[in-house]
């Protein structure tokens, strides 16, 4: 009896616990923006053979900015080319730290076309060697590619 009731137990909490709870899960629907990116860049109304996508080829992907003194400002511009066969659209820019500001073109790259992602890296706070990534996410294959800014910032006496 106390097995059988152990065994209901153990039944009742792996049916409860393997229910389907979407609660915090929202769908991307059809008809949204940029929703056939997000589904999937490779397949969104386009072909799957990933040579017939945008691609994003950086002029120069690191930028070594040399050594600086603490509370610089260091501003590079990133510049860029789409060497794909369709349109280049850049839906986001994040950097891997607060202190790196990136800025992107909001309409889309024409094949063959060039574009610029600008940064600003404020160094206030930031001693030492440093390496800030900028993650942009477009409609490449793979889908993120990556820059950074890279250098030596020396405290300031005082």
């Amino acid at each position: 009896m106390k097995n059988s009731l152990f065994l209901l137990l153990i039944a009742a909490v792996v049916w409860v616990s393997c229910k389907n709870d979407t609660s915090g899960v929202q769908e991307i629907r059809a008809g949204g923006p940029n929703s056939d990116l997000v589904r999937n860049p490779a397949t969104a109304n386009m072909p799957t053979d990933t040579n017939l996508l945008a691609r994003i080829t950086f002029e120069e992907p690191e930028f070594d900015f040399g050594t600086v003194n603490e509370g610089a400002i260091i501003e590079h511009t990133f510049k860029f080319t789409n060497t794909g066969k369709v349109p280049l659209t850049i839906l986001k820019c994040r950097s891997s730290c607060g202190c790196t500001v990136p800025e992107w073109p909001e309409e889309p790259i024409a094949p063959g076309g060039t574009g610029e992602i600008k940064a600003k890296f404020n160094t206030e706070g930031k001693i030492r060697e440093q390496k800030k990534t900028i993650t942009v996410t477009s409609n490449t294959y793979p889908n993120e590619s990556k820059v950074m800014l890279k250098g030596t910032v020396n405290a300031v006496k005082g």
